[in-house]
């Protein structure tokens, strides 16, 4: 994976095989922290800098705004809008109202004329699909952002924002951003298939499941900080027994090898065919660190399916699980 540069999708630009989510910046991480671990990331070729409107109340973007001024046409910038930003009752959702407003906003922050890859940040329910797309091709035709993107979406809502953009000869949806990690395959199902089939980018998160591929945690030993411990949002999203019982598998698996858990735990999910660039995240050099390491592996087919194998694989779209088996009959 060293040394590889990988397309976005079917855009054309050209990013590293891993991104750097920042959204730690303005929080656990401060600006000087936050400078050093940009550097370590830009040392080892790192170009894609993940961002959101919401993190740290807008300081990660600030953060980061500063860091890539010196380079800021040599790196790829991303955002995201639909979380609250303040109490005001419109300062949120993908409303036109709110995403110009929201674009401007970032725009101030990083200190930028453009956000190159622009995510709506979930699927919003209340406002139409229209509205926001509209919006969206508007803020692309004035030049603030170059491609539109689509986080946390499921493939049906995804497929509809590509549907409408491609009958309405919009800005084409660049890529997608979804969870995915050895404990949270979901995104094999759907998602991915989709970014192959269409030519999607896929920079996915969390590719520790918040640490939890990291070696930190077990069922029996739990530390007394962490993200699993002390964050109410990845206890409840990670915390199923056995989502522990596949960490503390694969964690043995990679120690018999003589691997880091947590380079191999990302070098993992970028061998999936579809995946663009995981992005990770750090809150000290030792652990970025580790994450970069995952660039001098290779994760080849026959460990991938070793891999995956320690893990359940997730029932097809159609949860007839004897379709991937020669008691498919309707197999061609």
């Amino acid at each position: 994976m060293a040394g590889s540069a990988v397309f976005l999708g079917s855009t054309g630009v050209r990013i590293a095989p891993l991104a750097y989510g920042t959204m730690a910046f303005g929080g656990d991480v401060d600006a000087t922290l936050a400078a050093r671990l940009f550097g370590m990331a830009r040392d080892r070729g790192v170009n894609l800098f993940d961002c959101a409107d919401v993190y740290n109340g807008g300081r990660a973007e600030e953060i980061l705004g500063d860091l890539v001024r010196p380079c800021r046409d040599r790196v790829v910038i991303t955002s995201k809008a639909y979380f609250p930003t303040s109490d005001d009752g419109n300062a949120r959702g993908t409303s036109r109202y709110h995403l110009v407003r929201a674009v401007e906003a970032s725009l101030r922050r990083l200190g930028t004329d453009r956000i190159d890859i622009y995510f709506l940040h979930r699927f919003d329910d209340v406002t139409p699909l229209d509205e926001t797309l509209r919006a969206v091709e508007q803020l692309v035709a004035s030049g603030k952002i170059l491609y539109p993107a689509v986080s946390n979406f499921a493939a049906w809502q995804a497929a509809r924002a590509i549907g409408l953009a491609e009958r309405s000869g919009w800005q084409p949806i660049a890529c997608v951003q979804p969870m995915y990690n050895l404990v949270k395959r979901q995104a094999e199902v759907e998602i991915l298939p989709m970014c192959s089939a269409l030519g999607l980018g896929a920079l996915t998160y969390s590719p520790l499941g918040g640490g939890l591929l990291s070696g930190k945690y077990g069922r029996e030993h739990r530390p007394e900080h962490g993200r699993l411990v002390d964050v109410a949002m990845y206890r409840e999203r990670y915390g199923a027994p056995e989502n522990y019982e596949v960490a503390e598998r694969f964690v043995a698996f990679a120690h018999a090898r003589g691997l880091d858990p947590v380079a191999l735990a990302i070098a993992w999910v970028a061998a999936h065919p579809a995946v663009t660039a995981p992005i990770i995240g750090a809150r000290d050099e030792a652990q970025l660190a580790r994450c970069l390491a995952a660039l001098d592996l290779e994760v080849d087919a026959e460990l991938r399916a070793a891999i995956s194998a320690l893990s359940p694989t997730p029932a097809p779209a159609t949860d007839r699980n004897e379709e991937s088996s020669p008691a498919n009959y309707g197999q061609r």
